[in-house]
């Protein structure tokens, strides 16, 4: 897997000062979404259509479970907008697949720990092969350097557009790929408080995020409306991506 030779702590720096830039195209949210429909993601075992429709069904799930709660609705349709990267010339081993934190060694429930990452020159460093590594315990994931992908692009892009989304949100986009954490339980000696309060949210969104993918297209048409509405109200005007 390229993701697992090629992410290195050296990569992530140098992705996140070109990414953070915000400097390759300035459009909407919706604009965004639209251009989703290019994109269909490779890591994805579950469908084959374009990333479009999972945004829809996402968020369409999310609201009938949790009607009142306008802010994740909006979650769910944009926390997959960081793989626009991938249409930037991006290659997808920099965009899609978990993450799991750089600089430390790979905990046992990343995938393919086993096989995939024997060729990757941070593993082989004694600053970044240790349980800690570069870092100290309970430190918190702020404080944490992940393999880069779309969940850091899109949170940072938010950040940098003074998003009004509640934080619960805005750690939801970052670290819903982030697997080894919210689903195989590990790394958390390198989570503070702060992060496991937040963990329920993230699991409560991986129920959606997994399971709302199927054949049935949403009428997109049909949702317009509401979600713009929810768009000028969190995310508002043209974005610097």
């Amino acid at each position: 897997m390229k993701m697992h030779t090629n992410q290195t702590v050296d990569l992530v720096r140098k992705r996140k000062t070109y990414w953070c830039k915000f400097d390759k195209a300035q459009m909407t949210v919706m604009e965004a979404l639209e251009k989703l429909n290019a994109l269909v993601d490779e890591s994805d075992p579950d469908v084959d259509l374009p990333n479009i429709i999972h945004a829809f069904q996402t968020a369409e799930k999310i609201r009938a479970a949790h009607p009142n709660l306008d802010w994740f609705h909006l979650t769910g349709l944009i926390h997959d907008l960081g793989k626009v990267m991938a249409l930037y010339g991006e290659p997808q081993w920099v965009v899609v697949g978990d993450t799991y934190p750089l600089g430390c060694s790979v905990a046992d429930s990343v995938v393919y720990k086993a096989t995939t990452f024997k060729d990757n020159p941070d593993q082989k460093d004694n600053r970044y092969n240790t349980r800690l590594g570069m870092y100290t315990e309970h430190c918190g994931l702020q404080n944490v350097l992940m393999s880069w992908g779309h969940d850091e692009y899109l949170y940072q892009v938010l950040v940098n557009h003074k998003t009004s989304l509640p934080e619960e949100a805005l750690y939801i986009i970052r670290f819903h790929s982030f697997y080894p954490w919210h689903t195989g339980g590990d790394y958390n000696y390198l989570c503070n408080n702060k992060d496991l309060s937040m963990l329920p949210w993230i699991r409560e969104f991986n129920k959606f995020d997994l399971y709302s993918k199927s054949e049935d297209v949403p009428d997109i048409d049909s949702l317009i409306s509401y979600y713009q509405s929810l768009v000028n109200k969190y995310v508002p005007g043209t974005v610097r991506w």
